[in-house]
C-alpha cells in the first residue's frame, strides 16, 4: 500500500459557523462541504454533530466537528501550547509579512516571523484555540541534502539519549545564517 495524500485532518471546534467564517476570512480557505448527522456512522452512537470541510490547497482538506452534546473543549494540560499545531505552507516570506500585518490589524496576536533556517514562519490561534503556523520555505537544496543525510542518525541518537543530537547544529550557528 502507498498512501496517496491526506484525505482530511479533523479537529474539534466550538462553533462550526464561526470557524468556517474565520478560516474563509483570515486564511482565504474555501468552504467545500458540510455533513450533519444525529448518529455517528462508525460507532452508531447517538451523538449529533456538524462536520465542516475547508480547502487548504492542493487537495488538502481541513475539517472540524462541532459536538454540542459533549463537554466543553479542552487541551491536554501536559502538552505545551506550541507543540500541537496546524502548519500551512505559503509561497513566500513576503506573504508571511503581509498576512502577519493583516491578522494583527484584525486584532489577532501573531508570533514571528520566526527563522527556522530552512523556513520562516508565523504563529497565531484560531477561535477554537488551535495554534496555526504559516511557513515559507527558504532552504537551499544543499541544506535539505545535509538534513536528509543525518535524519536516521539523529533519530537513533535521540531514541537512546533523549537529548538533542548535534548533527544539524549548523542550522543555528550565527556564522552560517549570516552567509545567507
Amino acid at each position: 500500500m502507498q498512501i496517496q495524500r491526506i484525505h482530511h485532518v479533523a479537529y474539534r471546534c466550538r462553533d462550526a459557523k464561526e470557524t468556517v467564517e474565520w478560516y474563509v476570512k483570515h486564511l482565504n480557505m474555501r468552504f467545500v462541504l458540510a455533513i450533519a448527522e444525529d448518529q455517528v456512522p462508525s460507532t452508531k452512537a447517538p451523538d449529533p454533530y456538524m462536520h465542516v470541510f475547508l480547502d487548504a490547497g492542493q487537495g488538502n482538506v481541513l475539517a472540524f466537528f462541532e459536538l454540542p452534546n459533549s463537554p466543553a473543549m479542552g487541551r491536554d494540560p501536559n502538552t505545551p501550547d506550541w507543540v500541537q499545531h496546524i502548519a500551512f505552507k505559503v509561497d513566500s516570506v513576503q506573504t508571511l509579512e503581509a498576512t502577519k500585518a493583516r491578522l494583527e490589524a484584525a486584532g489577532i496576536p501573531v508570533v514571528g516571523i520566526t527563522d527556522h533556517t530552512i523556513f520562516k514562519s508565523i504563529y497565531f490561534f484560531d477561535p477554537n484555540g488551535h495554534r496555526i503556523e504559516l511557513a515559507a520555505d527558504v532552504g537551499t537544496p544543499d541544506m535539505y541534502e545535509r538534513l536528509d543525510a543525518v535524519k536516521w542518525d539523529m533519530l537513533n541518537e535521540w531514541a537512546q539519549t533523549k537529548r538533542a543530537p548535534k548533527h544539524a547544529a549548523w542550522m543555528h550557528e550565527k556564522e552560517f545564517n549570516a552567509l545567507d
